[in-house]
């Protein structure tokens, strides 16, 4: 019995000296979040790290912005290796975290902001539905990072509805041409 404890015991340190450092849903952004509602960090160390960032989209056409998730470090030491950035939605099953969600954006790797910093930007057009931004990579020293996600509808051109109101009126003027034609060809008999 001891044996059998002692190999269960081990198989477990095993287990989670495997497992990634970090690797949460961090926060619930809410529905078509703001700059201000979107705004998110985290303090991720030395470790790897996987976080995801909840949202969704209620309006047909959505432009999503990341703005500028950053890692400003003061030592050397506190960089983030393999910074990255996707969006996925939840596919087609609607939830979260299972084997159909679909990556639809990224991973977008970090690029340099000057001296000691990097960062990570994107922007899509995105329809209604439920999403998550995923950041990943390997911190150091006393890394963190921080930025927002934030939506705006995508408006409807000014000149869309004027111009159904044209197509309408030819489609009018077609169909009074077309009457009166036939009009005339029932006199001229």
């Amino acid at each position: 019995m001891r044996k059998y404890l002692v190999t269960v015991a081990a198989a477990a340190v095993l287990a989670f000296a495997a497992s990634p450092g970090k690797a949460a849903v961090i926060n619930d952004l809410g529905v078509n979040p703001t700059s201000a509602q979107g705004a998110f960090k985290n303090s991720v160390g030395g470790t790897s790290f996987t976080d995801q960032y909840l949202f969704q989209l209620a309006n047909a056409q959505n432009f999503l912005t990341i703005a500028s998730v950053t890692n400003v470090y003061p030592k050397a030491t506190d960089f983030i290796s393999n910074f990255a950035a996707s969006i996925y939605n939840f596919g087609v099953d609607n939830l979260f975290g299972t084997s159909d969600d679909a990556l639809l954006f990224g991973p977008e790797g970090a690029a340099p902001c000057g001296s000691m910093c990097q960062f990570v930007a994107g922007a899509a057009i995105l329809p209604a539905g439920n999403y998550y931004a995923q950041f990943t990579g390997q911190g150091g020293g006393t890394s963190g990072y921080g930025g927002n996600i934030a939506v705006s509808a995508v408006p409807i051109p000014a000149a869309l509805p004027l111009f159904g109101t044209a197509l309408g009126g030819l489609f009018l003027l077609k169909k009074k041409h077309r009457a009166r034609k036939g009009a005339n060809a029932f006199t001229a008999a």
